[in-house]
């Protein structure tokens, strides 16, 4: 499990590193809107399960939850060139918005790829709000 220890309905807090965003995030530099995934918690679950098919180099799994439905998915994205892992968790509320944390497995620095990853994630969600993303 990529978020070990958060509490149901929430995302790990980010280390005290500049390679993680999260929508959770206290600390304004670390902060990012989470998305928007349509109007209810299965729209949105859907819409990015089909996203993530899409993308390359993205490993990901819907978890499921004893207290009720799948609203959790965990994502693996790998870089092209040195094939770093990137944790990506989403966590979809009832209304449809998406909570999202992206952080580097390894180093200091992530020179704003977890943030440009969000915000590409978002773009792609936002260009297509009313139908299957393909």
């Amino acid at each position: 499990m990529l978020c070990g220890g958060a509490a149901a309905g929430s995302l790990p807090d980010c280390p005290n590193t500049p390679n993680c965003v999260s929508s959770q995030a206290s600390d304004p530099a670390r902060m990012v809107d989470p998305l928007s995934g349509g109007d209810d918690q299965e729209t949105a679950l859907q819409r990015l399960q089909t996203l993530l098919n899409d993308l390359p180099r993205v490993e990901w799994q819907a978890v499921a939850t004893s207290h009720g439905p799948v609203n959790k998915v965990e994502a693996q994205f790998r870089s092209r060139i040195f094939r770093f892992v990137d944790d990506v968790t989403f966590l979809i509320e009832e209304n449809g918005t998406i909570q999202v944390r992206s952080a580097s497995r390894i180093g200091y620095s992530d020179l704003g790829a977890n943030r440009s990853r969000v915000d590409m994630l978002r773009q792609r969600l936002q260009d297509a709000p009313n139908q299957a993303l393909k």
